[in-house]
């Protein structure tokens, strides 16, 4: 894949951080039960937001990649999105990463509550599994690009419609690495 569709990447409710005009777009493609990812969101996440998110450069996408087909991975990205649904995404997100260790039903109910959504909706909406055939659209997408493990993310160079310049960082690396692979995009024209 050497240019595409920005649409290809971005599926209609993928969450996003950062300025939609960045002429850089990083995808991460994550489990919530990783434990790398967890490093990533926690040690690498806060840089790149402060350098490069919050200066417009950078826009950051998540995607879903749960290792496994059933379990706490793809029912803790199932919770963020009906999260997602009542305005409080990025909220579950973060918590779920501060929580991975320990997972499971009460967990998440309790997470739901301290972000006070409206229960009976997070409930039906959790009960309801709407959202496993886009969360395994994600993963399928992070295959096709040759991830096999998490975390893994796409960088590319954006104009706004169409991307070009794709580069795969397989795996939790050092924010040296990220850094070096943005400025590359950034001096690009």
């Amino acid at each position: 894949m050497a240019s595409g569709d920005l649409a290809d990447l971005l599926l209609p409710g993928t969450p996003t951080l950062g300025d939609p005009k960045a002429p850089v777009l990083m995808v991460e493609f994550s489990d919530f039960t990783c434990g790398y990812c967890g490093k990533f969101y926690r040690e690498t996440l806060p840089s790149l937001k402060a350098e490069y998110l919050q200066a417009g450069k950078v826009r950051f996408a998540y995607r879903d990649y749960p290792r496994d087909e059933e379990g706490w991975g793809l029912v803790s990205a199932h919770a963020a999105r009906c999260a997602g649904e009542q305005g409080k995404y990025w909220e579950m997100h973060d918590r779920l990463f501060d929580q991975h260790a320990r997972l499971g039903s009460g967990v998440i109910m309790q997470l739901a509550k301290d972000l006070r959504l409206n229960n009976k909706a997070f409930a039906k909406c959790m009960d309801s599994q709407k959202h496993i055939p886009s969360i395994l659209a994600d993963r399928d997408m992070a295959v096709k690009l040759g991830l096999r493990g998490t975390p893994g993310f796409l960088i590319v160079k954006t104009d706004g419609r169409r991307f070009t310049d794709p580069f795969i960082i397989p795996g939790a690396v050092r924010y040296d690495t990220f850094r070096s692979e943005i400025e590359k995009l950034l001096k690009k024209r």
